[in-house]
């Protein structure tokens, strides 16, 4: 087998993109997208008649909503699994708002025939989205909290009972790389891997049952230094590398007995330990910062589009 068929052996595979071919390529188990992701979709010939539809709807943030759900809704017809679909970051401070949007996206995904056994709602990992995962949870809604870059907001979210957790591996490097002046890490060195490694036996170690997905790679060594993650969700490119990738992968991450227990996180001590991880602080606020420029890009297109066509 090559890594890619190796790695699905112990890890579930999650494709990052919202590209049908390459995801009938690789034949991942799930897919997540985020507004970047849908922009970039928005202008594959797959998606043409659903950016015909949203561009002849009067309201931008409905046909924003209309696009997001029908190419989610197209992805389910290709994985078997969850295909994760992300609330405005604008709303990221914002619990009610967050889970009022999260409530509605499912309904409109009802409407379109998927259940919400197939979606999974992403939510920025702020104090407003923990919270909001933690109503969402317990009307069956399940949650994958993304742009997480601190132990803190990994911890928060799994007393929460969120469903899944996003830890932004190529991210965290970058974050170092650049703060440091280091050029290159060896891979276990690797700042990245390191909280990723370090989440994952926390958790296990501690009985949350919450899925850690390792999330953003810059390198396939990235991705076979977490085999054995419970999952990993990596773009096209990456797919690609480890599918030709004929050498021997070995598993990293094993799940450990659950021996120990801790406190609930509150939200003064989530607030505290945040601002005081200046790298996670810092990718957060960046994070949201760049989902809401592309959703801007995104509305923008609508509108220029359904300009020209008035």
């Amino acid at each position: 087998m090559n890594a890619l068929e190796q790695l699905k052996t112990m890890t579930v595979v999650v494709a990052d993109t919202g590209d049908l071919d390459a995801i009938r390529t690789y034949q991942p188990q799930d897919c997540t997208t985020n507004p970047s992701l849908i922009l970039k979709a928005a202008s594959l010939p797959g998606y043409a008649q659903a950016l015909r539809e949203a561009q002849d709807m009067d309201d931008v943030e409905a046909a924003i909503d209309m696009l997001t759900i029908r190419i989610g809704t197209e992805l389910t017809k290709i994985v078997p699994g969850y295909v994760s679909t992300e609330v405005d970051a604008r709303l990221s401070f914002d619990t009610d708002a967050m889970v009022a949007k999260a409530r509605h996206l499912i309904e409109l995904y009802r409407q379109a025939g998927v259940g919400r056994e197939r979606i999974l709602i992403k939510l920025a990992t702020t104090w407003e989205g923990v919270e909001a995962a933690r109503v969402l949870e317990a009307e069956g809604i399940h949650c994958n909290m993304t742009l997480v870059f601190g132990k803190v907001q990994a911890v928060a979210a799994a007393q929460a009972g969120a469903f899944l957790i996003s830890p932004f591996v190529g991210r965290i490097t970058d974050w170092y790389k650049k703060s440091t002046g280091t050029k290159d890490y060896a891979v276990d060195e690797d700042p990245g891997v390191q909280s990723v490694r370090e989440i994952y036996r926390h958790f296990k170690s501690h009985g949350y049952p919450t899925v850690v997905m390792g999330a953003s790679f810059r390198s396939a060594a990235q991705v076979k230094a977490l085999a054995g993650c419970d999952r990993l969700t990596v773009s096209p490119q990456l797919l690609g590398e480890l599918a030709a990738d004929e050498g021997t992968l070995e598993r990293v991450l094993t799940p450990v007995a659950a021996t120990e227990s801790e406190a609930q996180i509150t939200e003064a001590e989530f607030r505290w330990a945040l601002s005081s991880d200046p790298m996670a602080n810092e990718k957060l606020a960046e994070g949201i910062a760049g989902f809401h420029a592309d959703t801007e890009k995104l509305r923008t297109l609508l509108r220029q589009v359904v300009a020209a066509s008035a």
